[in-house]
């Protein structure tokens, strides 16, 4: 008899053990766990506001793009520069052949007189007839572009920490159901254990009693490697406006869309500023300077002033083959903003539904557990009574433990996917 038993309490406890896989699938970020040895160091406390302040100093992808937005706005002063005088110092010593002149090189033929002077040179632009002014508003509209991503990646990290802290919240939640659960099959084996030795119960109710136990004992193992005590999380309110409503919104408010609009822009800018190639530059030059050592005919000291006009006459096609790669550019920013504000709009909607069933899904699993509490007291109690096994006493605290992991992975679900509509519109800050 003894092989025969051993035999039954094996295939009870291998039917058992694939009916409690939901438990083995812990959380992707780590949760606390309510309670550790005495050994173990205590959890840290980490709130939602401390999670994303640590994320929003660290994350490189958020450094990146901040430096890259203060790169682009480095750019536009650089390109503002042309609109300011130029100035430079000038230091010449020249040791001439007596009567020396340049005579190949150039069509003028200059005397070289021995000297030394010093001297500064000043040149300012008059008027580029608008390219300037193009390039300037192109680069200032990509500056801004980059600050719009800048914004964009930050919303990116938020979402990412939100949803890690929500995981992990549920995760700490799924534990807290692991101990309740240990505890109440640990009361079941201490009872069937002394109504077995009273000649009560059989040794087939212990033998489920303990496998049962072991099995939440291994689940409760899988949940306490925790390292965080977090704190839980108001629950928020479900979005009040309509789907279009929702859409518009997005539409005005996500900073990857502001920023496309805004690049779109730039490359129109710069369009325009390789299309004034062809106007012409009109400079003011001026010099001034001494000469302390210097041969005759030189005099002691210099000073001159004149403008100069550059016209492009020829180039061979390359200004019109710039603008025509600037146009296209521009052209493809414009099929970009097309196709980012049609993705917005799809995202928006998929969010808006995860809403909308996460939220229908807080009334099902209250309902839920609390049908499984009454039907873990019925058996508790028929159990205790003497008109059921024990296979049903254990079949409905099963049912209780799922009941109330499903209630908590409802409630962070729900918080989930409010923030990820959040995040679509643009209003995750």
């Amino acid at each position: 008899m003894k092989p025969l038993f051993g035999f039954v309490i094996v295939v009870c406890a291998l039917l058992f053990l694939p009916r409690t896989g939901f438990a083995q699938s812990p959380p992707a970020s780590p949760a606390p766990a309510a309670s550790q040895p005495a050994s173990a160091a205590a959890p840290q406390p980490l709130t939602l506001a401390e999670a994303q302040a640590i994320a929003l100093r660290n994350r490189p992808r958020l450094l990146a793009a901040q430096f890259t937005a203060q790169q682009a706005g480095a750019v536009t002063s650089e390109v503002r520069s042309a609109y300011f005088p130029q100035v430079f110092g000038n230091a010449t010593g020249v040791d001439a052949q007596s009567n020396s002149r340049i005579t190949a090189g150039g069509l003028n033929n200059p005397i070289i007189y021995d000297r030394f002077a010093g001297g500064v040179a000043v040149s300012q632009l008059v008027s580029d007839f608008g390219r300037t002014h193009s390039l300037v508003k192109s680069a200032d509209l990509e500056a801004r572009s980059q600050q719009q991503n800048a914004v964009a990646t930050r919303e990116d990290v938020l979402l990412q920490v939100n949803e890690a802290y929500y995981r992990a919240l549920e995760a700490q939640a799924v534990l807290k159901v692991s101990q309740q659960d240990v505890a109440a099959r640990q009361l079941v084996v201490d009872q069937v254990t002394t109504l077995a030795k009273n000649q009560l119960k059989s040794s087939l109710d212990v033998s489920f009693a303990n496998v049962n136990l072991a099995q939440a004992q291994l689940f409760l193992t899988q949940a306490e490697e925790r390292t965080f005590a977090l704190e839980d999380q108001p629950m928020p309110e479900k979005p009040a406006a309509s789907l279009a409503d929702l859409i518009a919104e997005a539409i005005q408010q996500r900073p990857e869309l502001a920023g496309s609009r805004l690049h779109l822009q730039s490359a129109q800018e710069y369009a325009k500023a390789e299309a004034e190639l062809w106007n012409p530059t009109l400079s003011a030059v001026g010099v001034a300077g001494v000469t302390p050592e210097r041969q005759a005919p030189l005099a002691s000291n210099y000073a001159a002033a004149g403008f100069n006009l550059t016209i492009p006459i020829f180039d061979g096609r390359l200004y019109s083959a710039r603008h025509r790669e600037a146009q296209f550019a521009a052209d493809v920013a414009s099929q970009q903003v097309n196709e980012l504000a049609d993705q917005i709009a799809r995202d928006v909607r998929v969010a808006y539904n995860d809403v909308n069933t996460a939220f229908q899904n807080l009334s099902l699993t209250d309902q839920l557990k609390q049908q499984a509490d009454l039907a873990l007291k019925l058996a508790q109690a028929r159990y205790n009574l003497g008109l059921s096994s024990i296979v049903e006493l254990s079949e409905a605290q099963l049912n209780q433990a799922q009941a109330e992991v499903a209630q908590a992975q409802g409630k962070y679900h729900f918080q989930i996917s409010v923030d990820s509509l959040n995040y679509q519109l643009g209003q995750l800050h």
